[in-house]
């Protein structure tokens, strides 16, 4: 199944709030001919747009090929939450790599946030600071409590903070949470809107953006030689940022990286006021549940609800009513409030939920798995990109060190095991 066609039309963005909401970019011609470049970066989010700019930015000569649209995939369909660390907490990666690798790994992730936000203020566009971890048991209220310390004491991160119960539901106005932490260095943007100032960005630099150009035969080789339906690109390096959507252009990774969909919801506006009955501060929030819900307001105040789980690539026939239930199970006071949009969207995620760093080639980097984590990640893991084919690979091969296994059967036995491991989670999640 081609997910990049599976639930979508061609060249079209989903009807979702981001794409209503965001200021157009208009659309890039196909690649058409033959053409040659110094980097041919293959993917239109978040890691190619970031590798493109930053290579641009370098000297370099750049093309860049998205088989969709700019922003089509998750980097213009997901929460916006740019959280702090990566996707595993500290104490596991100090478990699994030992404490100096980890606190480099914790070094890497603070960078990403930095640099969304300062590429949000370059394309002048906010970033809300802010994210709740909400512990949706009182069991796992200590252990949020411990980890914030941790950071505190530890790795000198004074700006996460303990929440008991009760100002957690002052914050977050649901009987569902028993308290969390709040971590004021995070935040949230509007997803689809940054992809688009990274792309005007990376115009304005040099880049040659293509769309619907899909790289259908990859040739390694120096140069390495790409070919989409209408033309042939012969590039000297070649940054592979393709995440859930990756298909079976290298089988070596996609047997580590899974796509999986994920499900978001806009309601209609509410007045400030409403809004802020829901969430105060307009901070964002994700919950402990294993199976992540997580919401936060739009700069229109909409409620934008994410979660749910899915088996299959295909998109549930009613995305709203099925994002809807965890809405009402957290907040049921919206009972009677409007849907307005609903979409799924498609990421990658690794058997360790850590990104999958690899050089296939010596002149071809890939860079995916952010397993719902890639907002900053995935922006930082294109300048990552683009550092590395100068000649400086310091942060590459601490990322390429933390080890991804290959999902068991490899991409043919994925998903019959995923749905197990989901039903397994979703289940545990209950009790």
């Amino acid at each position: 199944m081609d997910l990049l066609s599976a639930n979508d039309r061609p060249g079209q963005y989903p009807a979702s709030y981001y794409a209503a909401s965001a200021r157009p970019l208009d659309p890039f011609p196909p690649a058409r001919g033959a053409l040659s470049c110094d980097v041919c970066v293959v993917g239109g989010g978040f890691t190619g747009l970031s590798a493109a700019l930053h290579l641009a930015r370098r000297g370099y000569d750049v093309v860049l090929l998205e088989a969709q649209r700019v922003g089509f995939g998750a980097s213009g369909r997901n929460g916006g939450q740019v959280g702090q660390g990566q996707r595993v907490e500290q104490d596991a990666l100090e478990e699994m790599l030992g404490k100096p690798h980890a606190r480099d790994l914790w070094r890497i992730a603070t960078q990403s946030v930095d640099l969304v936000r300062a590429l949000c203020a370059e394309v002048d566009m906010p970033f809300h600071d802010g994210i709740i971890h909400a512990d949706h048991r009182a069991r796992h209220v200590p252990q949020s409590w411990d980890y914030a310390d941790k950071l505190n004491t530890e790795y000198g991160y004074d700006k996460i903070r303990p929440l008991d119960v009760e100002e957690c539901r002052h914050l977050v106005n649901s009987p569902a949470y028993h308290g969390g932490t709040i971590d004021m260095g995070a935040g949230h943007i509007h997803p689809l809107q940054f992809a688009f100032g990274l792309a005007r960005l990376a115009v304005l630099s040099g880049v040659r953006i293509f769309e619907r150009s899909k790289v259908q035969e990859l040739d390694a080789g120096n140069p390495t030689q790409l070919r989409t339906p209408d033309a042939t690109v012969s590039a000297r390096y070649v940054v592979l940022g393709c995440n859930g959507y990756l298909g079976g252009l290298q089988r070596e990774v996609a047997a580590r990286v899974m796509p999986i969909n994920n499900y978001i919801l806009a309601t209609e506006p509410m007045t400030p006021e409403q809004q802020e009955d829901v969430i105060r501060s307009n901070v964002a929030v994700a919950d402990s549940k294993f199976v992540v819900n997580y919401f936060r307001f739009s700069d229109d105040h909409r409620l934008l609800f994410g979660g749910t789980e899915s088996y299959g690539y295909r998109f549930p026939a009613d995305i709203a009513s099925k994002v809807r239930k965890p809405m009402l199970e957290i907040f049921p006071q919206l009972r009677e409030t409007r849907i307005d949009y609903a979409w799924g969207g498609t990421l990658g995620i690794t058997m360790n939920r850590m990104p999958h760093y690899a050089r296939l080639a010596g002149n071809i980097l890939s860079l995916s798995g952010f397993s719902g984590h890639g907002v900053g990640m995935a922006t930082l893991s294109g300048q990552i990109a683009a550092e590395t084919i100068a000649g400086q690979a310091e942060r590459f091969d601490l990322m390429a060190q933390v080890p991804t296994l290959r999902f068991p059967g490899g991409a043919a036995l994925r998903s019959p095991l995923l749905v197990l491991a989901m039903l397994w989670y979703s289940l545990r999640d209950r009790l």
